[in-house]
């Protein structure tokens, strides 16, 4: 899946653009729609926490980060007493899967009160007035939707994609 980024100047655009993806058998829940606080959205559908925040990339992070200091930890823990191999594999397992654990839920805690850095660059754009429209659609299917929503709607400016989208949100 991919991100596709659409910046709408109005609501009755945006209506015409989720009608166009949905008639384009991408589900409701793969449109987010980011307005300036207090916009009303009507019946489109408004980006929860988890596109509006840093949360995802921010437990990505801590993860790595925090699996790594758990191994490097569990390294030392074994290297320092004299342990048989069993008992090392475990205290290793252990601070590896605690360091993880650890750094996601720290990480993820910090990303939840940070803005989306995705979408830092649309922040002038949003407060003006335009609409942010995030539109997670299959990879093979990128362009085929750009160019159907500036086929039937001109005036809206593709912004371009994320990389990659986790599964999970």
């Amino acid at each position: 899946m991919k991100r596709i980024y659409f910046l709408v100047p109005d609501i009755a655009t945006t209506k015409k653009i989720v009608d166009e993806l949905l008639l384009a058998r991408i589900e409701e829940q793969h449109i987010h729609v980011l307005a300036k606080r207090g916009t009303p959205l009507e019946d489109l559908p408004e980006a929860n926490l988890l596109q509006k925040s840093d949360f995802i990339p921010a437990v990505e992070q801590g993860l790595a980060l925090g699996g790594s200091t758990g191994i490097l930890a569990g390294l030392v823990a074994v290297a320092l007493p004299p342990a048989s191999t069993v008992i090392a594999g475990g205290v290793l397992l252990a601070t590896t899967i605690a360091g993880a654990g650890v750094g996601a839920w720290l990480s993820g805690m910090v990303g939840m009160s940070v803005g989306n850095r995705q979408t830092k660059a649309f922040e002038d754009a949003i407060e003006a007035g335009e609409l942010l429209v995030l539109a997670d659609v299959p990879s093979g299917r990128v362009e085929e939707i750009e160019e159907k929503i500036a086929q039937h709607l001109p005036t809206v400016e593709i912004e371009g994609t994320e990389p990659r989208v986790p599964a999970f949100p």
